[in-house]
């Protein structure tokens, strides 16, 4: 069979599999064919969906987004970005005021009709028959002609107009880098259902959760634009751009062209289009194919050339870490708005510094493992998808350099204590939208997020965690797994009891402070010293302490955290540790001694790998001077 085919019923084996284990998806098959129109910006579409009920629950009603809707006066991101005092710089304007201050404006409320975007839809059916469809500002609600039983399929077909908006955030036309289509969130999209319910959030400019399926996609436009984006392109011959066969002889008066791109298990579709993009194509691991889409502008062409090397060694470093990237293709596309990932393709800025596009690169890159392939609910947890990739992102940043450290997280771990010290830290199971300050939100899910996998480095050990993620993915991918099942893969991993690192952590603003409260020598004459530590901050955890000695020796110790009924492997197994009793949570001090004069330490460091969350570092230390 073709290796295409092949692909197709590999993944979808890997979801039979899942759904085996005790995990139903909902399954959606679309094939759309659409026209855009280059004058206008506005594009005529008919779309088909058959959607399979896995779960057990009787459907009387679906839900769709039409994300499109957002970008006009009015709307619910008009009125957050108005709202909020910290509004994100590309979604407002600065202005200033009679009294020298400057104020931010939204770019949604100054937009004119033929500039919004929208996505009407019409002609809507179920199995034929004419159903009711209400738009209710980005979400479609559907009241189904005839119930959908467990087990059973519907076919769903409609007729679409959308415009495309001047690019405000993520997908538009004409962005400030001068790409003129960044063709996101652009269909009417099926919302996810499943064991908590519909998840039909309007957009308010934060993330996405879909279901999986087989997209069948054929856009038709000007002959001159070139398209990257979702899936494979299965005509690549009467398309052309380097693709063609010289034996196809195309019409040379037609005007457009179709583009007919198949995306298979995957829960989104994005493309973009643009006259002057050039496309490389470079072999990856695998032999995945990395496909590069960038404006033919020389002051940009030479950082896009040196990024395509990198970003086969971050492919490459991601599978060893992680787990294989299932597709054959990605694509690394210049989109003009920041980064932002789709499936099997990120739209990102092209005209920066190269480290701060490969920054962006190997981060966007990095959401296929976490988002595209877990396929985390980012609306409510996205701590999970964006704080995991930037932690992959950071370990594979590091492997790269050329001088590596040995915390790549430290500087994380400053700005998670900046945001505590702020005191506008929200919990992070705040739902994304709900966040009071766009900042907090950021530090939330792409910091703090990322403590939760670095910080699990210290709590089980480097090798545990690492291994943790490995089987979180190979279980867990094509599932949209939650908070529980990483920190039940990372149990039974280790051994430990982490129920409580779970709670405090991303429920709660509880903080991690541990100090030195006292040191004091005996006074009998016998060579000891007692040291006292106490816990200030309401989370508990275990504690690592090491003592450095006049004499140059050092000495580590191991206190373990009684409620996870573990002992880590020694992180230093080539200084001597010693692991002494257990440490309670209700218990606020705790003393040991060791065999040797005050006298002859020199220093005693709280954490000395830095990899726990503690706020407040200066009591961590006791020296000498």
């Amino acid at each position: 069979m073709k290796k295409s085919l092949f692909f197709c019923f590999l993944l979808t084996a890997v979801i039979c599999k899942s759904q085996s284990k005790g995990y139903w998806q909902q399954k959606v098959d679309y094939k759309m064919e659409v026209s855009m129109d280059v004058e206008t910006y506005q594009y005529k579409g008919k779309q088909k969906l058959v959607y399979t009920n896995n779960s057990s629950d009787t459907l009387r009603r679906v839900y769709y987004h039409l994300y499109n809707n957002a970008f006009q006066p009015g709307s619910e991101m008009d009125a957050r970005v108005q709202s909020v005092i910290d509004p994100d710089a590309r979604m407002s304007t600065k202005v200033k005021m009679a009294d020298g201050k400057e104020i931010r404006e939204s770019r949604i409320a100054k937009l004119q009709p033929n500039e919004i975007g929208y996505l009407k839809i019409s002609n809507f059916k179920q199995d034929g028959v004419l159903a009711v469809a209400k738009e209710v500002g980005t979400i479609l609600e559907v009241t189904l002609t005839k119930p959908l039983l467990p087990g059973k399929k519907t076919t769903f077909t409609l007729d679409f107009d959308g415009q495309v908006p001047i690019q405000i955030r993520r997908s538009g036309r004409n962005n400030s880098e001068g790409v003129e289509l960044s063709m996101a969130q652009w269909y009417p999209k099926m919302a996810e259902f499943d064991f908590e319910g519909w998840h039909a959030d309007p957009y308010i400019a934060r993330e996405f959760h879909g279901v999986w399926g087989n997209f069948d996609v054929k856009i038709t436009i000007d002959k001159n634009y070139i398209l990257g984006g979702s899936g494979y392109l299965k005509n690549k011959n009467e398309i052309g751009f380097g693709y063609e066969d010289k034996k196809v002889k195309k019409d040379p008066k037609a005007k457009t062209l179709t583009w007919h791109f198949i995306a298979p298990n995957v829960h989104d579709f994005t493309w973009a289009a643009d006259k002057n993009y050039l496309h490389d194509i470079v072999n990856g691991p695998n032999n995945v194919e990395l496909h590069f889409l960038y404006k033919n502008n020389p002051k940009i062409i030479d950082n896009w050339k040196k990024m395509q090397t990198v970003m086969v060694k971050v492919m490459d470093y991601f599978n060893k870490t992680v787990g294989n990237y299932p597709y054959k293709q990605y694509s690394f596309i210049q989109g003009g708005d920041g980064g932002m990932e789709y499936a099997m393709c990120t739209l990102m800025l092209g005209n920066g510094t190269l480290n701060g596009m490969i920054g962006t690169a190997t981060h966007e890159l990095g959401h296929s493992w976490f988002q595209h392939i877990l396929g985390f609910n980012e609306s409510k947890h996205p701590w999970m998808d964006e704080g995991f990739t930037s932690y992959i992102e950071d370990l594979a940043m590091n492997e790269i350099a050329v001088k590596k450290v040995d915390n790549p997280f430290e500087s994380s771990y400053k700005t998670y204590s900046k945001l505590v010290e702020s005191g506008k830290e929200q919990p992070l199971s705040t739902h994304g939208d709900r966040y009071d300050e766009n900042r907090s939100y950021s530090i939330a899910s792409y910091v703090k997020g990322e403590l939760f996998l670095s910080q699990l480095e210290y709590l089980i050990g480097t090798e545990n965690t690492r291994k943790t993620v490995k089987r979180f993915y190979n279980e867990f991918k094509f599932k949209h797994p939650t908070p529980n099942d990483i920190k039940r893969t990372a149990e039974r991993v280790s051994g430990a009891n982490l129920d409580w690192y779970l709670t405090d952590w991303t429920q709660t603003l509880n903080t991690i402070d541990y100090g030195i409260k006292n040191v004091e020598g005996a006074t009998d004459g016998v060579q000891k010293t007692g040291i006292t530590l106490e816990r200030i901050g309401r989370t508990p955890m275990p504690i690592d302490i090491l003592i450095e000695y006049t004499d140059g020796s050092k000495e580590s110790f191991y206190i373990p955290l009684r409620m996870m009924s573990f002992e880590k492997e020694n992180p230093t197994p080539e200084i001597k540790r010693t692991i002494l009793n257990d440490w309670t949570w209700a218990q606020p001090t705790y003393f040991f001694e060791i065999p040797k004069a005050k006298s002859t330490i020199k220093k005693i460091i709280l954490d000395p790998s830095g990899l726990m969350a503690d706020v407040k570092r200066e009591n961590n230390v006791y020296e000498v001077k």
